[in-house]
């Protein structure tokens, strides 16, 4: 085999993937970039508001209760002091994100077991950033407030609520995020790349010549794809390197497991990279295309924002994404260290859309070089 057609052909195509440095930087650097960038950047959690407070009470529970606040890094004090019409301007010019004013009777009611109200000012443009910071201050009210020394007697909620947190105790974001991202940025490069490297070759009439080459259709497409996909396997091993690392995100799977779904992904892109390739008439129809096709692979994956929160109509067509069983594998695997027993219903639709997409890419590239 060392000696035959297939093996030189298979050569070939690593050397000249070897001596494309734009190519090879495109699939090494740029998803290393994407996958600090995701990981960094899709983060919902709320950190560093800027944070107005006007105090007209000027005590220690209301210096205490300030101190509560900005503590734990999700708000930082910028304005103290001042006007309500101030910091209300302060909120329009997008100075400050949050306005906090305590009344000058709050002591006055807290100690006597009175409602101590505290207005709360949130700029809504960002309505889930409001939302979570609303929800911070809720519940940093309702700790105080259950917790204090009042009358030498310490106040305690009717109902406690002891909440446990399964396959992800801290609620770490980047938990959420570092599989979806791998996903995402396996989807962006195999289908571009694969479809720029044949666009590449039939332009400089390379694919051309391979017609005098004694291999069948499926050999020379073999030949070719070989080498994408270590270069594909590379690129997710680095993703879940990353993740692993610096994102601490745990694998508690099997190796063998995710290396399977990988695989099973790796073709999939890779067949709708092929196919794409053949309809299009040159690299940059085909670059716009594959992005045209993966941003919606991405929004109906789960990778940005879980399934659960899109509507239902969408929720019923990303039954239709691969993307989606990918990332609900990998989550599954690194996450909670289930394997393919479990997996199987996810598994099983990747299998058909591999031998439907290859498929399709094998009959297209066939028709191409007839």
């Amino acid at each position: 085999m060392l000696h035959s057609n297939f093996f030189a052909l298979l050569i070939k195509e690593f050397q000249q993937l070897l001596r494309n440095r734009q190519l090879l930087y495109f699939l090494l650097v740029i998803p290393l970039l994407q996958q600090f960038l995701y990981g960094l950047a899709l983060d919902p959690e709320a950190k560093h508001l800027k944070l107005a407070v006007i105090d007209y009470c000027h005590t220690n529970i209301t210096r205490e209760l300030i101190s509560l606040i900005v503590e734990n890094g999700v708000f930082d004090l910028k304005v103290s002091g001042g006007s309500e019409t101030s910091l209300v301007n302060k909120i329009i010019n997008g100075d400050i994100d949050t306005g906090i004013i305590i009344n000058p009777d709050f002591e006055r009611n807290f100690k006597e077991n009175k409602i101590a109200q505290v207005q709360v000012l949130l700029d809504g443009v960002d309505a889930n950033t409001a939302n979570i910071a609303n929800g911070y201050l809720n519940q940093i009210f309702f700790n105080y407030g259950s917790s204090i020394n009042i009358n030498n007697a310490r106040i305690y909620p009717s109902i406690v609520n002891k909440a446990t947190f399964l396959y992800n105790p801290g609620l770490l974001a980047s938990w959420f995020f570092s599989p979806g991202v791998i996903g995402m940025v396996l989807t962006i490069i195999g289908i571009l790349v694969s479809s720029s490297a044949l666009l590449s070759e039939r332009e400089t009439g390379t694919l051309d010549q391979l017609l005098m080459v004694p291999l069948s259709t499926g050999e020379i497409l073999l030949a070719k794809i070989i080498p994408l996909i270590v270069v594909l396997f590379i690129n997710v091993l680095i993703g879940l390197a990353i993740g692993y690392v610096f994102f601490k995100v745990p694998f508690k799977g099997n190796l063998f497991d995710f290396l399977l779904v990988s695989f099973l992904a790796i073709l999939i892109v890779l067949s709708i990279g092929i196919a794409l390739a053949t309809i299009s008439t040159n690299q940059r129809q085909a670059m716009l295309m594959s992005f045209f096709i993966s941003l919606p692979l991405m929004q109906l994956s789960g990778a940005i924002a879980p399934l659960e929160s899109i509507p239902e109509p969408f929720q019923t067509l990303s039954l239709l994404d691969p993307l989606r069983y990918y990332i609900i594998c990998i989550k599954g695997i690194l996450l909670k260290g289930v394997g393919l027993d479990i997996l199987w219903p996810q598994i099983l639709p990747q299998i058909i859309m591999a031998i439907f997409f290859l498929a399709i890419s094998t009959n297209k590239f066939r028709k191409q070089l007839n």
